[in-house]
């Protein structure tokens, strides 16, 4: 069985600090064989990745995406999906690259950046996945809704870090048996485990600092990296 983080970010996401170099060092710490990489609004980090490590760790490209009703994340792209489109036309966009559609932290009651329910509702018939465990979501009765919600709509369900800083990688993931694409993938999660851990309120102080920090002086982007 493979371990998959099916949700973490690099240095290319704004709040991101974990270099792509560092990253395949970070998984075999962790015992991840598999990661789904998707930073904000770009599947730049998630490519270089794949070029660093060849066959020492299985990425899946993946893009966070904001839209105009909130975010989305699609997996196994080729290309990326510019952000401000509608939620319809960027499910689509996913669809032309026959990627999968997943809804992150759908009902995490501390992000204005998540869907609303009334537009979950309206797409949901064009969802493939539905996260129903964000090791970044401060509320349990969050992560419970997502499961409920994904439960009653019978989709399939991954769970995931959500990791901005390398600390958290590998905090939630699934135990999959093995696939080569995004079908197998989709297919597989149907028997999936689920490992999940909640990360520490500290994480996010720290994201938010950085965006801060780069909103107010985004030379420090570079040091921060570097670092």
């Amino acid at each position: 069985m493979w371990h998959v983080d099916c949700h973490v970010h690099t240095e290319h996401s704004s709040d991101g600090i974990v270099p792509v170099k560092r990253i395949a060092g970070i998984c075999k710490k962790k015992g991840l064989h598999c990661i789904a990489v998707t930073d904000h609004n770009t599947i730049e980090g998630a490519l270089k990745l794949k070029e660093i490590v060849k066959d020492k760790l299985i990425v899946i490209v993946g893009e966070e995406i904001r839209t105009t009703a909130g975010e989305i994340t699609g997996l196994f792209l080729q290309k990326r999906i510019p952000p401000e489109l509608s939620v319809e036309e960027t499910i689509h966009e996913i669809r032309r690259q026959n990627g999968l559609i997943c809804v992150p932290h759908p009902f995490c009651r501390f992000r204005k950046s998540k869907l609303s329910v009334d537009v979950l509702r309206r797409i949901i018939d064009h969802v493939d996945i539905i996260e129903i465990f964000n090791s970044r979501n401060i509320v349990e009765e969050d992560n419970k809704a997502a499961y409920q919600f994904a439960v009653k709509n019978k989709k399939a369900m991954t769970v995931g870090s959500d990791a901005h800083l390398a600390y958290e990688y590998g905090r939630s993931y699934v135990e999959i048996k093995p696939f080569s694409n995004a079908a197998e993938f989709l297919m597989n999660l149907g028997s999936a485990g689920m490992v999940t851990k909640k990360g520490p309120l500290w994480v996010h102080i720290v994201t938010k600092t950085r965006k801060f920090i780069i909103g107010h002086w985004p030379l420090a982007n570079r040091r921060l990296t570097q670092e």
